[in-house]
């Protein structure tokens, strides 16, 4: 991994060099034109990346673009707000210091699986539109995440690419002397030297820590090679120098931590260095674990007990025996806080261990909340059952809308209160004013530029000889704007049922390939590389979309990642979610989709209960069904399409424009923009913390 500099630029528009490395351009339109308006070709070459950006243009159009008075003036107005809206807060500002695995705020910087990621990724950006006293803390993977290859016979492949720091918006962090920020992490023998990267996310620090050094032996440089490692004892190395690595590395920075905030279990391990800290300056273990525990927050994502990580205790005894014995934790009382009452001998358990740990647990929407409660019902805590609270979340709306057109026709109808007060359901009231025929019309202009992004996708993969025919078929050559388009993009798992909709192919058939009526469905997603379930369910959809029968109505587009992601929730017409109830923890893709006026068609879990409001989309599956449930949800999922959404949005007047659909697009707006924002989420959060701050 490197660092190198960014070439010069000249002094009327040195501030570029600030702005790159700051993800604050990502969220705000303005910023993201500026980067366009800099050199297009160059925007296009770079992925939407402004390291890249300035490393492609030439010395003569930096020259030109100092003289430019337009550029200037886009320039001087972007810097204006910058400086307003990212400057840093006081050092000396106890943080909320929030530990996840995966952050995904951007493109540009590939450190995310999924949901969890991109979730992480809204609450540092709201924080920062908030002004919240945030640090976010994670690992920098050398490897990035894998990205998707499907093959010609439709097999998932995994393409690794070594990150370049040089080329994505961290830097190192150093020392008053100019040395990188280094140290060793204490559980290992011999110990593992852990170095500092810096993301900028607005006003919020985002640390990532990476193993990734020379100093390193070849197996320790590889504790941050990449994110989510099958291995049980490489996922407990990489927990270690998160957690424990993460809370040494604010210490060495001289950041003060109020409280920490857990997003998932794999970070716990900072509750634990957060103890010994308290335990050095003084406190008696009691004393310290009960500090611990009036300052942190943790929030669960898993429906599943299987989903937890869990550790054999001869793994936690290898790595901690000595750890604890330095840190005076008495080895029994740290043991009994990751002990699992429903399997107390499977080992460690992260999730346990992180409600023990915590004065708060949420999940992450009602209806989680209520499964988690059950799941977790005798984890105690001084004798008392845990009480997990729900706190659904949200979306970063100055994300999420769509900046283009979407942006700018809540501007006009809206005016700047839904930027600034996107939790007020009364500002969006307003939508209701915007006439049919205007959104309409914004939102076929949406579909569009959605579909000539994936034939541009496709048209690049065979340019390059990678592909063949059936691929160039399978990932959406016959896509037709006028036809009525379902979109199904998330991660590829058995119990997201992908294949829902196949259960009985004849009668899809007919759905997808009526001549007056026609539906055509798009897929996008990945598959985790060590599920082959997942990766035989998205070879499955490809097969689909080879068969005749389906007359091309079926597209698998590889390579799903937040870029692709902003096409489709604001570019097909109904958004599908399809989830084993009740497993889906929450889910915010169609939180986004809504936002966009794409309405929901979606089992009735995770956030679904409460958004739907019976005119903002459309559900099923909310009945309790024994054994078997896929007949039923399938059943139900076709008579909503064939009897409800197809007439619906093909009814049409002399103006072409589908008013009673148009109808349904505004609800979704209305109903889902102000209670699933990430803006209501936070303020939730803000509530916690300012408890767990003592202010």
């Amino acid at each position: 991994m490197d660092g190198s500099a960014l070439p010069p630029l000249p002094d009327r528009i040195s501030g570029l060099a600030e702005l790159a490395y700051n993800l604050w351009w990502s969220w705000n339109p303005e910023a993201r034109e500026l980067w366009r308006a800099l050199d297009l070709q160059a925007y296009r070459e770079a992925g939407h990346n402004p390291i890249r950006i300035l490393r492609l243009v030439r010395a003569e159009a930096l020259a030109r673009a100092a003289e430019d008075s337009e550029f200037l003036r886009r320039y001087d107005r972007v810097m204006e707000r910058f400086r307003a809206e990212a400057c840093p807060l006081p050092p000396e500002t106890p943080r909320v210091a929030y530990f996840s695995a995966e952050f995904g705020v951007h493109v540009s910087l590939p450190m995310y699986a999924g949901g969890l990621g991109i979730l992480a990724g809204d609450t540092l950006k709201e924080g920062s539109d908030l002004g919240l006293p945030l640090v976010g803390v994670g690992l920098v993977y050398s490897q990035g995440y894998v990205r998707q290859r499907i093959r010609d016979d439709g097999w998932q492949e995994e393409v690794s690419a070594p990150l370049s720091t040089a080329d994505y918006p961290i830097r190192p962090v150093v020392d008053g002397s100019g040395r990188p920020v280094q140290f060793a992490v204490p559980p290992f023998d011999p110990p593992v030297h852990v170095a500092v990267w810096q993301a900028r996310v607005g006003r919020v620090p985002l640390y990532l820590l990476t193993t990734d050094l020379p100093e390193n032996a070849p197996w320790d440089r590889e504790i941050s090679g990449r994110l989510y490692t099958g291995d049980l004892e490489g996922r407990l190395r990489q927990e270690l120098v998160l957690g424990i690595g993460g809370m040494r590395a604010l210490e060495a920075l001289g950041v003060p931590v109020g409280a920490l905030h857990l997003n998932e279990g794999h970070p716990a391990f900072a509750a634990l260095e957060r103890w010994a800290m308290a335990i050095r300056r003084g406190l008696g273990w009691r004393e310290a674990l009960e500090e611990v525990r009036r300052t942190t927050l943790f929030t669960t994502h898993t429906p599943l007990r299987a989903g937890t990580d869990v550790f054999p205790y001869p793994l936690i005894e290898r790595y901690l025996h000595g750890y604890l014995e330095q840190a005076r934790i008495p080895r029994e009382e740290f043991l009994a806080l990751g002990l699992d009452p429903e399997n107390p001998g499977a080992g460690f358990n992260m999730t346990a261990f992180a409600i023990r740990v915590s004065r708060e647990t949420n999940a992450v929407s009602a209806r989680h909340a209520e499964v988690a409660r059950r799941i977790w019902a005798r984890v105690r805590t001084d004798g008392e059952p845990v009480a997990i609270r729900g706190i659904t979340n949200g979306v970063h709306l100055p994300t999420w809308v769509e900046p283009l057109r979407i942006q700018r026709l809540f501007d006009r109808y809206l005016g700047p209160a839904w930027r600034e007060r996107p939790d007020d359901p009364a500002v969006w009231e307003k939508v209701g004013e915007i006439p049919d025929a205007e959104l309409w019309r914004v939102h076929e202009e949406r579909k569009g530029a959605m579909l000539a992004e994936i034939a541009s996708r496709s048209r690049r993969r065979w340019a390059g000889g990678s592909a063949g025919a059936a691929w160039a078929v399978a990932s959406g050559a016959f896509l037709d704007p006028r036809v009525l388009t379902l979109g199904f993009a998330r991660r590829f798992t058995g119990y997201k049922r992908p294949t829902l909709l196949f259960h009985d192919r004849d009668r899809l058939a007919r759905i997808l390939t009526n001549p007056l009526r026609p539906v055509q469905i798009i897929f996008a997603g990945k598959a985790h590389p060590a599920d082959l379930e997942g990766k035989r369910l998205l070879q499955e959809v490809y097969r689909a979309a080879l068969d005749p029968k389906f007359g091309g109505r079926i597209a698998l587009v590889e390579e799903y990642d937040q870029h692709l992601a902003k096409y489709l929730v604001a570019g097909v017409d109904v958004w599908l979610n399809t989830p084993l109830p009740p497993l889906e923890a929450s889910g915010t893709s169609g939180m986004k989709a809504s936002v966009n006026g794409v309405p929901v068609l979606s089992v009735l879990d995770g956030w679904w209960p409460e958004g739907f409001t019976g005119t903002n989309g459309w559900a099923f599956g909310g009945e309790e069904v024994d054994g078997d449930r896929t007949g039923a949800d399938a059943e139900a999922l076709y008579r909503i399409l064939e009897e409800e959404i197809v007439p619906l949005y093909y009814d049409r007047g002399p103006d072409e424009v589908p008013h009673g659909f148009v109808r349904v697009m505004k609800e979704a707006i209305r109903t889902v923009a102000p209670r699933f924002s990430a803006r209501r989420m936070m303020g939730e959060y803000a509530a916690l913390y300012r408890d767990a701050l003592g202010i």
